[in-house]
């Protein structure tokens, strides 16, 4: 399956079909967007603030109307269906929860507005409940409830009329680190069990890569790579990935040949090292490599299938439990790190130290400079 085909089901689910969107009509935050997400398919768009990504969602909810392009769900579209007639579950970061009723009159709103019977309403309210395990909590308010409660009930909100897709915007960014973790697995959990498909946006990187089965990286209203986690992670496109997703370090250079599939770089410092070319042609072209800090190796006897090893200088050692992080000054980046297991026979590095780092040239990627 290529990579970016949706992951499950039906591949045209939800679909973008040439999609922009200006609130002014001379800039566009959505640039010709094309997207298909599939039945069941977990899909998060991530990127920074004003990237595009919750204006996307907006225009999929209906509370955004696309200035060009056309939104289908399940084959229809849906550009003129108003909001609630779209059949849609919603979560947003403050919870939107109604403080004047109570949990259960919260989560039979949805149900009422469908005409729902009382009784099939009760039955839904209590499933739904179960579903995010806040059960008994039916006859309290929103504000006598913590704020990972509240957003259990914003999600049990969401699925009580048994939605097949549901949208989620940010829907953790105001809980606590530990809390935000423990959720992003229930969501994950809840998805998987329910197989129900999913739109979910984040600003939180590590949260796009535990909880779904593709990202889409936007940047500048433009989708800049989609793909499943591991994909993004590994093989970014280009440098607006690779710096976005996860901690990377990048040296810049020159090319100086290209031949069977590998690049030979020069470093600014005049150091030569091997690449994988991702997105340059020829010699000449500048280039920014990119190397994970837990594929770099400092121990000479390691580095027996690495072409070249570079000179760096040790700065800093950090002791950080399961790893040790070592910052380094390597062709004059102060901030290159490398990420060591904590194991019996790794070495401790001194500050000042003088060492010679390597890895493999399947390992680092020649990007746009």
């Amino acid at each position: 399956m290529p990579q970016d085909a949706p992951a499950n089901g039906a591949d045209h689910y939800v679909v973008f079909d040439r999609v922009q969107k200006s609130y002014d009509g001379e800039t566009l935050v959505v640039k010709d967007l094309n997207l298909d997400i599939g039945q069941g398919e977990f899909l998060t768009m991530l990127g920074p603030s004003g990237s595009g990504k919750t204006t996307c969602l907006m225009m999929l909810a209906g509370f955004e109307t696309a200035t060009h392009g056309e939104i289908l769900l399940n084959g229809r579209p849906i550009n003129n269906i108003p909001p609630h007639k779209r059949e849609i579950g919603m979560v947003f970061q403050n919870y939107a929860l109604f403080p004047h009723m109570t949990v259960a009159e919260n989560l039979a709103f949805p149900l009422e507005v469908r005409k729902f019977g009382k009784s099939e309403r009760e039955a839904k309210v209590k499933r739904a409940l179960q579903m995010v395990q806040m059960d008994g909590f039916q006859g309290r308010r929103p504000a006598q409830l913590s704020g990972g409660q509240q957003q259990r009930i914003a999600l049990a909100r969401a699925l009580v009329f048994e939605p097949d897709l549901v949208l989620m915007d940010e829907p953790l960014g105001a809980l606590d680190k530990q809390l935000r973790e423990h959720m992003q697995f229930e969501i994950k959990h809840l998805h998987e069990n329910l197989g129900i498909t999913v739109v979910y946006v984040t600003h939180d990187q590590t949260e796009a890569l535990t909880m779904s089965d593709r990202v889409a990286v936007f940047n500048d209203g433009r989708i800049q790579q989609l793909a499943p986690p591991d994909v993004l992670y590994e093989a970014p496109d280009n440098s607006f990935v690779a710096q976005f997703i996860g901690e990377n370090n990048t040296l810049m250079g020159t090319v100086k040949q290209i031949e069977n599939g590998i690049a030979l770089v020069e470093l600014d410092d005049g150091e030569l090292i091997d690449a994988k070319p991702v997105n340059v042609t020829r010699p000449g072209e500048r280039t920014r490599v990119s190397i994970r800090p837990e594929r770099v190796e400092y121990k000479a006897e390691r580095l027996q299938d690495a072409a070249h090893t570079v000179h760096a200088e040790v700065l800093e050692f950090i002791y950080m439990g399961d790893i040790f992080r070592t910052r380094l000054r390597v062709a004059g980046n102060d901030e290159f790190v490398i990420k060591t297991r904590n194991a019996p026979d790794q070495r401790r590095l001194e500050a000042g130290e003088k060492i010679e780092i390597g890895w493999l040239p399947e390992d680092c990627r020649a990007l746009d400079a």
